[in-house]
C-alpha cells in the first residue's frame, strides 16, 4: 500500500528547540553528562496553592466535559488577569482557553489564513510561528531586529514588511529568543504603521510579559492602540511565569467574532482542555503576586551572571535581555575556525553541533529563530548548572583552532 501523505506536511520541519532537546536526551541516556540549555522550561516547582486547588477540583467533582472555551471560573480570572495587569476590558465572549498558548496561533490562524496570504514576523522570532503558518498555505514574511536596536521592532522596519496580502503581524515581546521588550513608544510607532492595514490582524503573544528586568514594563499593544483592539488578540498563559509548562493552559481576548471563529476549530479538534488543569490556572492568576516576583529575582540574577560569563569569552558577544529567561550570544567571532574535534564552523548549527558532541552542552542556533550567527541558551535552570555550561562554553572556544 502506498503511504500518501498532506502536501502541507512537506518540508515541515520538527521545531528546533524540540529537536536539540531530544538529541541532548538521548546522549543522557547513553551516559553522557549533559547539560542541556536547550528548552524554555522553568526548573521551579508549580507553586503549592496552586496544586492544592486543582487536587480539590477534582475531590470535588470538576472532571466531566469542560465548554470548548474554557470554564467559567478561569474566564473569569482571565478577565481579571486583563483588567488588572494590561489595562484591558475583555468580556467572556472574548476570550478563549486552549491547549497552551501555541493552540491559540494554531486556532487563529486556521480561522483566518487562505493560501497565498502573508504573516509577517519579527526575527529573530519563536520557531513556531512561521512554522504554523505555512501548514495553512500562507507566507512568512521576516522583519530583521537588530542586535544595535535591542533586537526590538522598527516601525520603518515594520512598513517595509506590510503589503496588501498581509494577514497577521506577529508581535511577541519580551522575545523568544532574544528577551527583547519593546517601549510604549516602540507600540506607538508600530500601531501608525498599522493604522494604514485595516485587514490585517494583530496578534501579540505576551506570554513573558511578566518576566522584565531592571524596571523595564512590556506594555500590551492593545492598550497601546485601543483604536486597534477590534483586530488584536492577546495571547497569554500560566507556563512560563507560574512555572506551569505541563499544566498546558493558554488563553487569548480578542474580537468576539474571531474568538467564535476560533472556538469553532478548538471544537473540531481537541475540544475543551483539562478542567483540573483550568482550575489550577485559575487558582494562579488569582494568587499572589509575591511569588511571581521571587521568580523573577532568581531569572534576573542568573541572566547577569549568564551574560557576564559569556561577554568574558573572546569571539562571542551577548547582549544583556531586558526580559524572558534566555540569553542570545553571537558567535561570529568563532566561525571559519575548526572546533577540537575536527569540525569546521561555518555556521552556528555547526558551532551548536559540536557543542553538544565535544562538551554535552545543548543549545539551539540562532538559525532556527531566523538571526544568525547566534545561540540561544536557556537561563530556566539552577545556578551551578548554568555555570558548569558557561565554563564548557568557555572552553570549547579556547580549543578552537
Amino acid at each position: 500500500m502506498a503511504r500518501v501523505f498532506a502536501d502541507r506536511l512537506k518540508g515541515l520541519p520538527a521545531p528546533a528547540t524540540i529537536e536539540m532537546a531530544a538529541r541532548a536526551r538521548a546522549l543522557r541516556a547513553q551516559g553522557a553528562p549533559v547539560i542541556s540549555l536547550a528548552l524554555g522550561e522553568p526548573d521551579f516547582a508549580t507553586p503549592p496553592a496552586v496544586v492544592q486547588a486543582a487536587h480539590e477540583a477534582a475531590l470535588a467533582g470538576q472532571t466531566k466535559y469542560p465548554p470548548v472555551d474554557g470554564t467559567p471560573a478561569l474566564k473569569a480570572a482571565v478577565a481579571r488577569k486583563f483588567a488588572r495587569d494590561n489595562g484591558l476590558d475583555y468580556a467572556p465572549s472574548e476570550i478563549m482557553v486552549s491547549n497552551g498558548g501555541k493552540q491559540v496561533i494554531f486556532n487563529a490562524f486556521m480561522a483566518t489564513l487562505n493560501p497565498g496570504d502573508e504573516v509577517v514576523v519579527p526575527a529573530p522570532y519563536w520557531v513556531s510561528y512561521p512554522l504554523i503558518a505555512r501548514m495553512f498555505g500562507a507566507k512568512p514574511v521576516f522583519v530583521p531586529c537588530r542586535e544595535e536596536d535591542g533586537f526590538r521592532l522598527r516601525a520603518d522596519a515594520l512598513a517595509q514588511a506590510m503589503g496588501p496580502r498581509t494577514r497577521w503581524l506577529v508581535l511577541n515581546f519580551p522575545s523568544n529568543p532574544t528577551g527583547a521588550v519593546c517601549t510604549q513608544a516602540d507600540l506607538e510607532a508600530i500601531a501608525e504603521v498599522l493604522r494604514a492595514y485595516p485587514d490585517t490582524w494583530i496578534l501579540s503573544d505576551e506570554i513573558y510579559e511578566h518576566l522584565v528586568f531592571d524596571g523595564a514594563r512590556a506594555p500590551s499593544i492593545a492598550a497601546v492602540a485601543p483604536d486597534l483592539k477590534e483586530r488584536i488578540i492577546t495571547l497569554n498563559g500560566v507556563s512560563k511565569a507560574y512555572a506551569m509548562t505541563g499544566w498546558r493552559v493558554g488563553f487569548a481576548g480578542g474580537p468576539a467574532d474571531l474568538i467564535a471563529a476560533m472556538r469553532g476549530v478548538q471544537g473540531n479538534a481537541t475540544s475543551g482542555i483539562c478542567t483540573i488543569a483550568q482550575a489550577a490556572a485559575a487558582a494562579a492568576l488569582d494568587g499572589p503576586a509575591d511569588l511571581v516576583a521571587d521568580m523573577v529575582a532568581v531569572y534576573s540574577r542568573r541572566r547577569r551572571m549568564v551574560v557576564e560569563a559569556l561577554q568574558a569569552v573572546p569571539g562571542l558577544t551577548c547582549a544583556l535581555p531586558a526580559g524572558a529567561f534566555y540569553a542570545y550570544p553571537g558567535v561570529a567571532g568563532c566561525l571559519g575556525r575548526r572546533a577540537a574535534g575536527g569540525r569546521l564552523l561555518e555556521s552556528d548549527l555547526d558551532f551548536a553541533q559540536a557543542l553538544l558532541e565535544e562538551e554535552y552542552v545543548a543549545t539551539v542556533p540562532g538559525s532556527a529563530f531566523g538571526a544568525s550567527p547566534y545561540l540561544r541558551l536557556s537561563c530556566a535552570t539552577s545556578d551551578e548548572a548554568l555555570a558548569e555550561a558557561c565554563a564548557r562554553i568557555s572552553r570549547f572556544v579556547s580549543g578552537l583552532c
